[in-house]
């Protein structure tokens, strides 16, 4: 009777069973529906399926079979979030945007602030990944593509960011509330902006050419392409070209006055006014109107003529990219260039004074006045030509009349510079041939600002004047 009871108990077992096999069937194939749900993107379902076996878990926990199940949709749905987070780090649109952090929200495995992260590090890993498919060998072309990446894809980024989470912060925070999540995205943008400028910086001190100008257009547009989200960073770039600008102009002069050093070490005073005496042979070109012409007369003396030319190209140079804020350097670094070059006219006259005949006295002094009374003047009114004074009084906020409580600001000091050469100089009855002075420019002609090149006509004037001459045959 014992045997037979426990036979007919199993029995109906069995026939229970037998009843309910397609329920059962279908909850034992739950974490394969889930799994093949989850690897053909079917996520919609695959959430559904993930809140029915919550509920299953809630009811029949201590059954070991809904244990197991469970512990296996739990594998599907961490694949299901992997997959979702990845979608992320690719290129997708705003409505696959939208889509999965709507599906990240109902899987509920992270708060709204650790969803914010989590979304801002996909995309960023994204970012990284195009900026880091972009050659490096050339820093121009480098920047400028990173500077494409950025404006475009960036700009994705914030729109989308903007469109899935909302940044609208109460006046006032309920009470133990210390998390801003608003701050998480401004503090992202502002990691992605230093970065730029800090590849900006690299890219700019390895050396771009003579493309200042434009890689200084394409940079302020990206940042006035920002201030529509907020983020509006042009203040940070002037700095960052002042600065390239400015070492530009400085090695371009050094290397001016390390030339004429080399040349004072092997010229001769009776050589180029014997040749070029009253520059009678040399076709003297005829100013043109709105031109600065240099003073002819230093073609008698070949070192000032070439050290003219070399400044006159650190000026175009400069001319590209001329802030006005670097009006002070500028003139610092060119009066430190004329102290160095007095002490080398010095130095040259006191290891030929012994040796000087009456002509060559006469010569050397001849050579002095052209340094002072024609060089330094044209060198002053270069000045003022990339560094207008209304603009500087404009930018100082002082009247023009103010400005000379500034010091030599935008201007050399001639007299300290005449100074050391005074006792050089013929006295005043001595002094010969006004001819030999540069032509005085008509009234009403503008001044040019200077322009890429050295020599005038090579190369089509951008707008503010034309490029300014250097002196014809004199670096012969």
């Amino acid at each position: 009777m014992r045997d037979a009871e426990e036979i007919a108990c199993s029995r109906r077992m069995n026939s229970l069973t037998l009843n309910r096999h397609t329920e059962i069937l279908e909850i034992l194939e739950i974490p394969q529906l889930m799994d093949t749900c989850v690897r053909n993107g079917y996520y919609e379902e695959a959430l559904e399926l993930a809140a029915y076996v919550r509920r299953l878990e809630r009811k029949h926990s201590s059954i070991p079979v809904i244990q197991g199940i469970v512990d296996e949709v739990r594998q599907s749905t961490q694949l299901m979030l992997n997959q979702l987070i990845q979608q992320l780090r690719t290129n997708i649109q705003l409505p696959a945007c939208l889509r999965v952090i709507g599906y990240l929200r109902r899987m509920d495995v992270f708060t709204e602030a650790e969803l914010r992260i989590k979304f801002l590090q996909a995309r960023d890993a994204w970012l990284r990944s195009i900026q880091a498919s972009i050659p490096d060998d050339d820093p121009y072309f480098h920047i400028t593509k990173t500077i494409e990446a950025c404006r475009v894809h960036l700009f994705d980024i914030i729109t989308q960011y903007r469109a899935i989470f909302s940044d609208e912060e109460p006046l006032l925070p309920p009470e133990g509330q210390a998390l801003n999540e608003g701050a998480i995205f401004h503090g992202w943008v502002l990691q992605k902006v230093s970065e730029f400028l800090r590849t900006l910086e690299r890219d700019l001190q390895r050396g771009v050419g003579g493309r200042l100008d434009s890689l200084l257009g394409q940079c302020m547009y990206f940042g006035l392409s920002f201030s529509r989200v907020g983020a509006d960073f042009r203040g940070q770039l002037a700095p960052l070209f002042q600065r390239v600008a400015a070492a530009a102009f400085r090695k371009a002069v050094e290397e001016t006055v390390d030339k004429f050093r080399e040349e004072m070490n092997s010229y001769t005073l009776i050589s180029a006014p014997a040749v070029l005496g009253g520059s009678a042979g040399v076709p003297v070109p005829t100013a043109q109107p709105g031109t600065l012409q240099p003073p002819m007369v230093l073609l008698d003396f070949p070192p000032l003529a070439c050290f003219l030319n070399g400044l006159l190209v650190a000026f175009n140079d400069l001319r590209l990219c001329c802030p006005i804020a670097l009006a002070q350097d500028v003139t610092t670094c060119l009066e430190d260039a004329l102290g160095e070059v007095t002490k080398t006219i010095l130095a040259f006259h006191r290891a030929e004074e012994a040796a000087f005949s009456g002509r060559e006295q006469e010569l050397f002094a001849q050579f002095c006045t052209a340094f002072l009374e024609d060089l330094l003047p044209y060198l002053n009114r270069c000045l003022q030509v990339l560094f207008p004074p209304a603009q500087i009084v404009q930018a100082l906020g002082v009247p023009p009349t103010q400005l000379q409580r500034f010091g030599h600001l935008g201007c050399i000091d001639v007299g300290a510079l005449r100074e050391p050469l005074a006792f050089l100089l013929p006295a005043p009855g001595e002094e010969e041939e006004p001819a030999r002075e540069s032509t005085p420019r008509p009234e009403g002609e503008e001044e040019a600002v200077p322009g890429e090149n050295g020599t005038a006509g090579q190369q089509e004037s951008p707008p503010g004047g034309d490029p300014l001459p250097d002196i014809p045959a004199a670096t012969g």
